[in-house]
């Protein structure tokens, strides 16, 4: 059944029709149209545009009655000007024919007494002519026309002299400007009587009115004109204050749309209600001028949330005179929206009621609030399950909350425990502690205080106080009876265990030195092996390497033995067999260096090769080798230059040194071209000897220098393969260097030369033998 509101505003279906078609809240003869001041604005230059074109036909008018006016004013002016002239006229001519003495001697007095009856001005001119129309006298004599001829002073004036007064008042000219003359006979046409006035004189008080009413139409123009400026310069302010109450109406429409609220205001006699734009955006409805009925409000409310009708009765009534309520109104999609709306009565003594208020879409500050309800009972429902005590306070040291746990400790009832209660209060109240005693906490003094509390029935706490972020305390208390009952046994069982402790820390100590130990020796064994398998690797692959170099000369000194011994070319003192000896001698001395260079690098290996440091003077020793190496540095007219100051002294084993330098030169030799350089040089650096041998050969790769000088290990290229030797000379050099303390280094740039430096320390230090 469809409702009905106390002043008849239908409700019901109406609404729900109007929503299924998606017309918003409007009645069946719903205006979509525009607010009515856009409207207003609309219809103004219409009316502004109009008011001009009023203002100029207006004066038009004005002009054109006054301008018919004049003229009707001046064609009078004129005909009383004439009607004068001419009575004058006549009734001097009627005063000469009756005395005929008045064109004699009294002729000044008749024109005076003329002049004073017709209220004559001094423009007019009165004159008696004879019958030959020269003048007797005239009025005023200022004029200079006494005894002149009257027809030859006015020109055009013909049918005057002719006929009269019958020819009326005619236009004359006189010196040249126009005058109005008027001429009358006597019967016998002895004389004759002019009256004559200018034109100026006749028209001066019309031209002024003119000019008065020129100036008054002028000033009521500009008047007008100044009105009219005003009206434009109002009508222009006017707009401009509209178009800011349109914009200021616009940003307050966004402003509403933005902030999810609405304005609405409710007329309670009528029973209608308005709704800015924003609220028909919140609930999804398209908006409208028209107001909206009870009905239709109380339709999309929903019913749970109260009666619209009930709270407009008791608005009328007088009950209350404000509104703040929450409420569900369903949306255009069907959904519930939940709005808070607040009003106000504007004039509570005002015979007819009237609210205004706004309405805000609370629905997630709503579902928020639920959801924060729903976090705080289970929280509220841990706190009271959990076994610890737990109380919270705020800044001020008021209660928050607590726990059943926490009461039952301190013996307080539900009545001391009101939100809002300050903590001396209730500290007051608490059950008397047996003992208390503040432990230290490892956070620091921020971290928060930790206290150990002896109840009164024997109980033990411990209670921890920690600041929250808000400048709050929350305090947990745990149960430790058990703990503190335990305590004197685990202090028996600790000083038990401390000896028990102290040997574990001893062995436990020794334990961790030997696993060091271990550990040590497991990195030590470790990178042995490595060593071992990349010596093993190396030793492969230099008996590899050296196969071809000990077959050959074995193979020779067979071959030619065998020859020898089977005298193929004769007896044995033949010049082929001495040149087969030769040969084999030659093989047999390189198979000779060759071994001894594995032997030696065998016991270095082994660590069985002994040093005996004694004081050698290094510049004889060199020359010694420089010699050795001579002979081969002549076959390929190599020069060897040596720099050794004469006087250079070093502690050292006297075979490594001479070892390492013929190594060193024979390379140098074996690598260096013909016609080639060697030098050798030997100088003292911070506590060391440094001999350095440069040459000028073919050099060696970058990418071979890593592999120099490593046992048993050669570079496989066309310099070591168009070379004889073991290849052992750079390993051996570099061992014998390191065993007395030193170092070999190797530079070198393929294609430019080699330059290898050999460092041993000059102080004395006792033999050392090579490390297994």
């Amino acid at each position: 059944m469809a409702k009905t509101d106390a002043w008849g505003a239908p409700g019901g279906k109406a609404f729900a029709r109007r929503e299924a078609r998606g017309d918003g809240l409007s009645g069946n003869a719903r205006l979509i149209a525009e607010p009515a001041y856009q409207r207003l604005l609309a219809a103004e230059p219409l009316l502004r545009r109009s008011i001009p074109a009023l203002i100029i036909v207006f004066l038009i008018v004005i002009a054109a009655l006054r301008f018919l006016s004049l003229v009707n004013d001046r064609d009078e002016v004129e005909r009383d000007a004439k009607a004068l002239l001419a009575l004058a006229a006549g009734q001097i001519a009627q005063s000469i024919a009756a005395d005929p003495n008045a064109a004699g001697a009294n002729a000044m007095d008749l024109l005076e007494n003329t002049s004073r009856q017709a209220a004559m001005g001094r423009s007019h001119v009165l004159a008696i002519t004879d019958g030959a129309f020269k003048i007797i006298a005239v009025s005023p004599l200022s004029t200079g026309w006494q005894g002149r001829s009257l027809d030859g002073l006015v020109l055009g004036g013909q049918p005057l002299f002719m006929f009269g007064d019958r020819a009326g008042v005619m236009d004359v000219s006189i010196g040249g400007k126009d005058w109005f003359a008027a001429v009358s006979f006597t019967g016998d046409r002895k004389n004759a009587a002019a009256v004559l006035v200018p034109k100026e004189a006749v028209f001066e008080s019309w031209r002024k009115t003119v000019s008065l009413n020129v100036t008054l139409f002028v000033l009521t123009a500009g008047v007008l004109i100044v009105i009219l400026y005003a009206y434009f310069g109002q009508a222009a302010r006017a707009q401009a204050a509209d178009r800011i109450y349109l914009e200021a109406h616009q940003r307050i429409d966004m402003a509403l749309v933005r902030g999810r609220c609405g304005l609405w205001d409710w007329d309670m006699v009528r029973g209608k209600m308005y709704w800015s734009r924003s609220m028909y955006d919140m609930l999804g409805y398209e908006p409208c001028d028209t107001m909206l009925s009870f009905g239709e409000v109380d339709e999309i409310i929903h019913p749970d949330d109260g009666d619209l009708f009930e709270l407009a009765n008791r608005i009328v009534e007088r009950e209350i005179d404000h509104i703040d309520q929450v409420f569900r109104m369903r949306h255009a999609d069907g959904q519930w929206v939940w709005m808070r709306a607040r009003a106000q009565v504007i004039d509570p003594e005002a015979p007819e009621i009237q609210l205004i208020g706004i309405a805000v879409d609370v629905t997630e500050q709503r579902h928020l609030a639920l959801r924060s309800e729903a976090a705080d009972m289970r929280l509220r429902t841990a706190i009271e399950n959990i076994n610890e005590s737990f109380v919270l306070w705020d800044a001020a040291e008021r209660l928050i909350m607590c726990n059943s746990k926490f009461q039952k400790d301190n013996g307080l009832s539900d009545r001391d425990v009101v939100p809002g209660a300050t903590r001396d209060m209730l500290e007051e109240r608490m059950l008397a502690f047996a003992s208390e005693r503040r432990l230290a906490n490892a956070n620091g003094p921020h971290g928060g205080v930790t206290l150990e509390r002896q109840l009164a029935d024997g109980r033990w706490l411990q209670v921890n106080e920690l600041r929250t972020r808000d400048g709050g305390i929350v305090s947990v208390g745990s149960d430790i009876t058990q703990i503190k009952l335990h305590q004197e046994k685990l202090v028996d069982s600790e000083r038990r265990l401390m000896a028990t402790i102290h040997d574990l820390s001893l062995a436990r100590r020794a334990e961790e030195e030997r696993a060091k130990e271990l550990v040590e020796l497991n990195r030590k064994y470790m990178k042995e092996t490595e060593r071992a398998e990349a010596a093993n690797r190396a030793k492969s692959e230099f008996l590899a390497n050296m196969s071809h170099e000990l077959r050959t000369p074995l193979n020779a000194i067979i071959g030619f033995s065998e020859l020898m011994e089977q005298r193929l070319f004769g007896p044995l003192g033949s010049p082929r067999y001495e040149e087969y000896a030769a040969d084999i001698n030659g093989s047999g001395k390189y198979l000779l260096g060759v071994i001894n260079d594995i032997l030696d690098m065998s016991k270095i290996e082994a660590g069985q090769f002994s040093m005996e440091s004694e004081e050698i003077d290094l510049c004889p020793l060199i020359k010694e080798t420089v010699r050795v190496i001579s002979l081969q540095a002549a076959e390929k007219s190599i020069t060897v230059e040596t720099r050794i100051a004469d006087s250079m002294r070093l502690f050292a084993d006297r075979r490594a040194i001479k070892q390492i330098a013929i190594n060193l030169l024979s390379n140098a030799v074996k690598f260096t071209g013909q016609g080639g350089r060697i030098t050798v040089r030997a100088r003292s650096a911070s506590g060391a000897l440094v001999l350095t041998i440069e040459d000028n050969g073919c050099g060696i790769p970058k990418q071979a220098l890593s592999k120099l000088g490593r046992p048993f290990e050669q570079v496989q290229n066309q310099f070591s393969k168009n070379h004889t030797g073991s290849g052992l000379g750079l390993a051996i050099s570099r061992s014998l260097a390191e065993l007395q303390g030193g170092a070999l280094k190797i530079r070198s740039t393929e294609g430019v030369g080699t330059i290898v430096s050999v460092r041993i320390p000059l102080k004395k230090s006792p033999p050392v033998k090579a490390a297994a």
